[in-house]
């Protein structure tokens, strides 16, 4: 990554919410790759190479945005497996919160898109577990949009 690009992270990181445009649009999405990121305990960087791949064709092609994507996901997971007052319940009921505020952020949630990160998981019970938690969020996808 580009120095300039980390140095604005670093500025950005404290003053997130005034300076990204839809900053709770990326948080959010960025808490649905955490969550399936850190339920794997094996998880390697190649999923956050992935991030960044999806994140560019979300974006299309911005970097700066992709890359903040990216980063937010990864410092979600680093909190959740530090246990820094952040683990995988308070995770789901936090986009739980989240989709009751602003139902539109279903729509972001792309099952489809989600199950890459299954191919870089070779633990069967982990794999397992990443499974529920898709189909729990196309569950409450599905109960957002229909409300």
């Amino acid at each position: 990554m580009r120095f300039s690009f980390r140095l604005k992270h670093h500025f950005f990181s404290a003053f997130r919410e005034l300076f990204v445009h839809h900053h709770g649009s990326l948080e959010f999405r960025a808490k649905i790759f955490a969550l399936l990121i850190a339920a794997n305990e094996d998880a390697a960087v190649e999923n956050y190479v992935l991030i960044k791949n999806i994140a560019l064709e979300l974006y299309k092609d911005d970097t700066d945005r992709a890359n903040l994507l990216m980063l937010s996901s990864k410092e979600l997971v680093k909190k959740v497996k530090e246990n820094n007052g952040l683990d995988i319940d308070s995770l789901v009921l936090n986009i739980q919160k989240e989709l009751k505020i602003v139902p539109r952020y279903a729509k972001k949630i792309d099952i489809n898109t989600l199950k890459k990160f299954l191919k870089l998981t070779y633990d069967n019970d982990t794999l397992a577990y990443q499974e529920n938690i898709l189909e729990f969020l196309q569950k409450i996808k599905d109960e957002t949009l229909k409300g």
